[in-house]
């Protein structure tokens, strides 16, 4: 199976690998994600180490149901032949209904046919006001074009 745009990568098809990545995650579908990592992709997402694609179904499954109305956007911060490095910024309410936007910066690399093989990610949480949220479009589903990428963001 390949996943085109493959590496090495130039700054065009970077973008485009992480505009992939974020309009998949946006489904909130774990196994339409999961079809975009290598059978023995290995993970580190915060303090939780995850190998394999079944394994990254079971994770997204449970992120999903604590992270409601989820809304992400990723941002190329980097590249160098099959290596890409992302910076996002996400929102989502828990069950009690408060608002958190999480920081975080993404280390990827990937295999020859395009599949991510192996994916690190740094992220913090921070509570904010539902008045305080940025990223206001129907989910589950894409950021329209007219939304801005994380440089039009303040911080």
């Amino acid at each position: 199976m390949s996943r085109p745009p493959l590496p090495p990568f130039t700054r065009d098809t970077a973008i485009q690998k992480v505009r992939m990545a974020e309009d998949a995650w946006n489904s909130r579908d774990p196994a339409r994600v999961a079809l975009a990592y290598t059978e023995d992709s290995r993970w580190r997402n915060r303090s939780e180490f995850v190998v394999g694609r079944a394994a990254i179904v079971a994770f997204l499954t449970r992120k999903w149901e604590k992270e409601h109305d989820y809304r992400l956007i990723k941002d190329l911060w980097a590249f160098d032949g099959n290596r890409i490095a992302v910076r996002f910024q996400y929102e989502w309410h828990d069950a009690a209904g408060q608002w958190h936007r999480s920081y975080g910066n993404e280390q990827w690399e990937f295999d020859d046919a395009g599949l991510m093989r192996r994916r690190e990610a740094s992220i913090n949480d921070v509570a904010i006001r539902e008045s305080e949220r940025r990223f206001h479009w129907a989910a589950p589903g894409p950021r329209p074009a007219d939304v801005a990428g994380l440089g039009d963001t303040p911080e």
